[in-house]
């Protein structure tokens, strides 16, 4: 019997790390600069983190997403 599952492959691709590290420096500047009161850099982390959504969907259809032609999976 085999009860192997196969893994999806999620999160194991160029466009998931570097979607997720826009991200997560997008909310870390945005709660720095909410702590010192700084609203024009909270809105432009806003920004960023839009940003990032869009390059991890350039790089996804560039082919470097999960089962892309440049990914590894």
């Amino acid at each position: 019997m085999n009860n192997e599952i196969e893994e999806p492959g999620h999160g194991g691709s160029l466009a998931a790390w570097v979607t997720v590290g826009i991200i997560i420096l997008a909310f870390s500047i945005g709660t720095f600069f909410f702590f010192l009161d700084v609203a024009i850099m909270v809105w432009l982390s806003a920004g960023l983190a839009l940003l990032g959504v869009g390059v991890g969907y350039y790089l996804r259809k560039a082919g470097y997403g999960v089962g892309g032609q440049h990914s590894k999976h």
